[in-house]
């Protein structure tokens, strides 16, 4: 049946490469439609739980997605004319940047003091050039003490200072909208350095920590699939050593990818940081189907075979195993379906998409090429042959001392992947060489934290936030925050009403104090909100019926389990001390943190069935339980082990750890078929021993 399939496809050979070239052309075309996503909401699913947590948060109070200008003066201090200006100049021009809702600064805080029986409401700084030097220092001495902005905007230091823009993409247009922001935001620091030399900026923010993702995909692109495919040709040509042959691969490895993308843009699926690796992954699987058919036919040739009649021979060698190393790898990539993140359930769909597509032009198009371009070899033995039949020899000379050896250490190995930690930190996905890495960790280290936890406290009333106990309560809980060794900055509504209930007593300290009464806190709120100009409204902080008030806790640069441990200590806090507060923090860092654990369950049951239907397909297509079962060994331990050298090096497993068994094992499956299918036919058609 081979033997026919092979003659037709070289009978037929020009329909088939005029077919596939229109195929390619026409799926190939989707390419275009392709989009790219930077949202990294993207990571997560529709019933992710934190998700849904978040997007309740965002539904109910300003968003929270922002860019951050740190404004870092060469001689260390912020408090001067010049460098209050910049401060001044760089907050009303982050106003103009596109969608741009709030901006937060020192120059534009709304300082409260009192004036008889007036309560006056302006900005902290104007005019900075009139300053006299007390004006200045009252000014620094109000800055430092006000929890709204210290370890916020301003260190205790004072050598540094933030404005902090608030961001409402509209989510109509996903991959220009967040760009647009960036090289707005590039522009006009651009602009600024160049007007206030004695002063580095650096910008972060979650609008630059999405493009960081996208531009840091592309970059991938452009350097790592020319690399490897680089590489790949380079060891083609030094294996193969026939031009016709590495053509071929090549042909089909773009076109493999091409189809695949193709694809994926009629359907409509996003490009994500994830999925942007499917590529690599295609040109990988392409080469193998092509390496396995083109080696074969080599041989032949150079045993003297006609070029149609090595053609059939290879076909007949390796139809089988290619299709079912394509049909074990196609289940392993799928089982990324079983993950709890749509990036890398596309990234598996993708690739299997390509590793289908692969098959079809290795064993169809690559046979007809083959048959119609020129092909010359020279009839002799090759190195590689010699080399391959030296190693054999070893292996079954030492087949006892490498089974136990070998299997010694895979087993040491794989004992050892148990002490890796479910672990991550989102701000390290990016390598330090991307300036959003370099001025996220200055960020942090002088002013404040990317990372955040919300938490909206519920008051169970209309207006039930002037309620002194429920004041008191909430104080309380920002006070415990303030004390965890994660945390920079709490920012409560408790902190606006105790500078109120000060202000409105002559702004005598002692009065710093929350109000007795929630008349009287409902009367501070509407004065004080009636005061406040457009955009630095309280919206930020409190829900439009008044029953609800959010607590934005900024933390430094921690690591997944410690995200988690304080948001444990916290809900156990609230459980004990303000039981009807209890409330589910909620941030970008929060929903990273959880991810990775649940996309490992996941992944394990993903994992899981893939193996079981991997091993029923070996099982069945070998005509042999026992080598079936055997195969699942060399399946399994190069994941194994590779967790347990990963253990050593480095010990953490993150989100993009948490897909590689199921990727490995849909990889490695390969080597295995391969090989089976080699043996088998060397005992069943050839006779020969063991």
């Amino acid at each position: 049946m081979v033997e026919r399939l092979a003659r037709a496809i070289i009978h037929l050979r020009y329909l088939i490469i005029v077919a596939t070239l229109l195929v390619v052309a026409s799926l190939g075309s989707g390419v275009r439609s392709i989009q790219f996503t930077n949202d990294y909401r993207v990571f997560f699913g529709q019933d992710n739980p934190q998700l849904a947590a978040f997007e309740d948060l965002q539904d109910t109070y300003t968003k929270n997605d922002n860019v951050l200008i740190m404004l870092a003066p060469h001689d260390g201090r912020v408090f001067t004319p010049e460098n209050l200006a910049a401060v001044i100049e760089t907050t009303e021009l982050s106003w103009q940047i596109p969608y741009s809702i709030r901006v937060d600064s020192l120059s534009n805080f709304q300082h409260t003091i009192a004036q008889g029986d007036d309560l006056i409401v302006r900005d902290l700084i104007s005019a900075p050039e009139a300053l006299q030097q007390d004006e200045i220092d009252t000014i620094k001495r109000v800055a430092l003490n006000e929890p709204r902005l210290l370890h916020r905007l301003i260190p205790p230091n004072a050598q540094v200072t933030g404005v902090n823009v608030t961001v409402e993409l509209p989510g109509q247009d996903q991959i220009h909208e967040g760009p647009q922001v960036v090289q707005h935001v590039r522009s006009m620091v651009k602009d600024l350095q160049h007007r206030y030399p004695q002063i580095a900026f650096f910008v972060t923010g979650v609008v630059f920590m999405n493009n960081a993702f996208q531009e840091a995909s592309k970059a991938d692109m452009r350097t790592l699939l020319p690399l490897a495919f680089t590489v790949i040709v380079a060891g083609l040509l030094i294996f193969l050593r026939n031009f016709t042959g590495v053509l071929g691969t090549v042909i089909v490895i773009l076109f493999s990818i091409a189809l695949a993308l193709g694809t994926m843009g009629w359907l409509g699926i996003k490009l994500t940081p994830p999925s942007a690796s499917a590529p690599i992954m295609i040109l990988t699987l392409a080469v193998a189907d092509c390496v396995h058919f083109l080696t074969n036919f080599l041989q032949g040739m150079r045993k003297r075979l006609s070029k149609h009649e090595a053609i059939v021979e290879s076909l007949r060698i390796n139809l089988h195993p290619i299709f079912l190393t394509s049909l074990t790898t196609a289940i392993g990539f799928l089982s990324l379906n079983f993950s709890d993140s749509p990036p890398f359930q596309d990234l598996g769909n993708i690739t299997a998409m390509g590793d289908v597509y692969a098959f079809c032009l290795s064993v169809f198009f690559l046979p007809a090429l083959v048959a119609v371009l020129p092909v010359h070899v020279k009839a002799d033995a090759t190195t590689s042959s010699r080399v391959m039949e030296s190693v054999a020899e070893f292996v079954i000379a030492r087949r006892r001392a490498l089974l136990w050896g070998l299997g010694t250490l895979a087993v040491a190995f794989i004992s050892l992947a148990p002490m890796n930690e479910l672990n991550d930190v989102f701000v390290e996905y990016f390598d330090s060489s991307i300036q959003f890495r370099r001025d996220t960790d200055m960020v942090t280290e002088r002013l404040t934290g990317l990372y955040s936890i919300d938490y909206s406290v519920a008051s169970g009333s209309s207006g039930g936030i002037g309620e002194p106990e429920f004041l008191r309560k909430t104080d309380a809980f920002a006070r415990w925050l303030r004390e965890q060794p994660e945390v920079l900055h709490v920012n409560v509504i408790t902190d606006t009403f105790k500078r109120l209930n000060k202000n409105m007593h002559g702004d005598d300290p002692t009065f710093y104090s929350l109000p007795m009464e929630r008349e009287l806190a409902a009367q501070y709120l509407l004065l004080y909100e009636m005061s406040l100009p457009y955009g630095l409204d309280l919206n930020n902080q409190i829900n439009v019926d008044r029953s609800s008030t959010r607590v934005s806790v900024s933390l430094k640069t921690i690591s997944t389990k410690e995200v988690l441990d304080l948001e444990q200590r916290a809900s156990a806090w609230l459980e004990v001390n303000a039981p009807e507060l209890r409330s589910r923090g909620a941030s970008p860092a929060i929903m990273f943190s959880h991810i990775g654990a649940r996309n490992i369950r996941s992944m394990l049951i993903g994992t899981s069935f893939a193996l079981v239907l991997i091993s029923f397909t070996l099982i069945f297509a070998l005509r042999s339980p026992t080598l079936g079962l055997i195969s699942l060994i060399p399946n399994l331990f190069p994941a194994g082990i590779a967790f347990g050298v990963w253990a050593l090096l480095v010990g953490e497993i993150g989100l993009s750890l948490s897909v590689v068994a199921g990727m490995t094992l849909g990889i490695v499956v390969d080597d295995t078929v391969h090989f089976l299918s080699k043996y088998l036919r060397a005992r069943r058609e050839q006779g020969l021993s063991r």
